[in-house]
């Protein structure tokens, strides 16, 4: 993620355009997403970690000015130009982690047109595809009854980098840990694993290799069950073996690959507990997601690990997160920052102007209320004080709120002088703070299905601004 060329064609032909005509000036850029995957009333933010990573070396070397040059379509003084190429602005960003909901600003940038336009597809693609895969990571981890979840979509995931990515989002979500070796080197992530039914399919038969399992790994093995007849062959023979584990002072466990796992995972339970076996662990897996372990939780599968895979690291059946970046500022050629809008027919595509701040409100029992979109220069809830905050469509819709409780704002400075600024907490700390973050809000927005629909404003100064910029564009003459 080194090489700037990781950028959309229309962002250089831009850029050059920008800087033929003198218009490399201040700007500044909102990155927010329109609708909530999944159907969902909540989303997580990820990938800032990466992105600040990114930022700090992203540009162009040798090779990639040559291969600009060979398109014959950019000038040799512009390519000068990019030589030098380093994103210098500022970046302020919500923590990662933190539970976001549509038309927020998640980042904010601001610095030179040009560079800001460059690392548009850079940005968008780092964050959109973790903040999906985190997402889902945290629905699967709520419908287990905030159960141990093991990911293991590697063989599953987009290509080598999306198998990478979904690793440190999902652990982000709430797995505990990985499959994959290289995600626990790179990221402090906890590697799991069991067998697969080639282990049991290469010895002449299921005891043979559960034994010959045990013995290289005494320390609490997992037998997979199902590569024959689960009940009658499988199950009995983990038992054999775990009778001789016992005798050592050793516990087991076993997993479901297949089949009806609730009905599977009772009569093994019985199976289990019959032998004396209470403590053997129960894991299972098959193409799980969020809807189907809810169903298995609810019904009182007696499931101790919930290993996920394809449904979790792709996405399942959300393609993308639908993260944009949009321009909400710029400076004019009086040295003014002035804000801008992008104006359409569907109000939530209508975007919010100028530089703002993202507020969270809470009760006096440190429960979620709204979130409030500001413009950058005014003051801080006031406890004590009514407010009216506006749907940040800019319709009629409004509530009125006497602020009582605590009031944080999201925004902070993530990058400034070309280099991360502030504190960079580990993927466990961020975690937690996904983990704790949930627990503020209720239980309505957190649901499967039909959840309810988080309250996201905006101030009554930034509601009058975007009012008076829709008219100046789309009035009467």
């Amino acid at each position: 993620m080194r090489s700037a060329l990781f950028t959309d064609f229309y962002s250089l032909s831009m850029a050059q355009g920008y800087w033929k005509k003198n218009m490399d000036r201040r700007a500044v850029f909102d990155m927010f997403f329109r609708r909530q995957p999944f159907g969902g009333g909540f989303s997580v933010f990820a990938g800032l970690g990466p992105l600040l990573e990114a930022l700090e070396s992203f540009s162009f070397s040798q090779e990639d000015i040559a291969y600009l040059k060979s398109l014959g379509f950019f000038e040799e003084p512009f390519l000068d130009f990019l030589k030098s190429f380093r994103f210098t602005g500022t970046l302020w960003a919500v923590d990662e982690g933190t539970v976001i909901f549509p038309q927020e600003p998640l980042i904010r940038l601001d610095g030179g047109l040009i560079e800001c336009q460059i690392i548009e597809g850079m940005l968008l693609n780092i964050i959109n595809f973790q903040s999906l895969i985190a997402t889902k990571t945290a629905r699967v981890w709520l419908a287990s009854n905030k159960g141990a979840i093991m990911e293991f979509g590697l063989r599953r995931a987009q290509g080598p980098d999306g198998a990478m990515s979904a690793s440190r989002a999902a652990f982000i979500g709430g797995a505990s840990g990985t499959s994959n070796v290289l995600a626990g080197k790179e990221y402090g992530i906890p590697v799991m694993g069991t067998m697969a039914h080639s282990w049991v399919m290469a010895y002449p038969g299921e005891e043979d290799a559960f034994r010959a399992y045990a013995d290289i790994y005494p320390e609490h093995p997992v037998f997979l069950i199902d590569t024959y007849d689960t009940l009658k062959s499988g199950a009995r023979n983990a038992v054999k073996v775990g009778r001789e584990l016992a005798a050592k002072g050793k516990n087991f466990g076993i997993r479901l690959d297949s089949g009806d796992i609730h009905y599977l995972s009772v009569e093994v339970r019985k199976i289990l507990d019959a032998a004396g076996f209470t403590r053997a662990t129960i894991a299972v897996s098959n193409d799980l997601d969020e809807s189907i372990i809810q169903t298995l939780t609810n019904a009182g599968a007696p499931v101790n690990t919930w290993g996920v895979g394809t449904q979790m690291v792709t996405g399942g059946c959300e393609a993308a997160f639908s993260g944009v970046y949009k321009l909400a500022a710029r400076e004019t050629s009086q040295g003014d920052l002035a804000p801008v809008i992008k104006v359409s027919d569907h109000p939530e595509k209508t975007t919010n102007p100028g530089v703002k701040q993202l507020w969270r409100i809470k009760d006096p029992q440190n429960m979620a209320v709204a979130d409030v979109l500001s413009l950058e220069e005014e003051a801080p809830p006031e406890r004590g004080r009514r407010y009216v905050f506006w749907h940040s469509s800019a319709d009629y819709r409004h509530f009125y709120h006497v602020f009582d409780g605590e009031a944080e704002s999201l925004l902070k400075i993530r990058f400034d002088k070309e280099k991360p600024a502030g504190e960079q907490p580990s993927l466990r700390e961020i975690q937690r703070r996904v983990k704790t973050e949930l627990e503020s809000f209720d239980q309505s927005y957190k649901r499967l299905l039909n959840p309810h629909i988080y309250k996201v404003s905006v101030s009554e100064k930034l509601r009058n601004l975007k009012l008076q910029l829709i008219q100046k564009h789309l009035g009467d003459p």
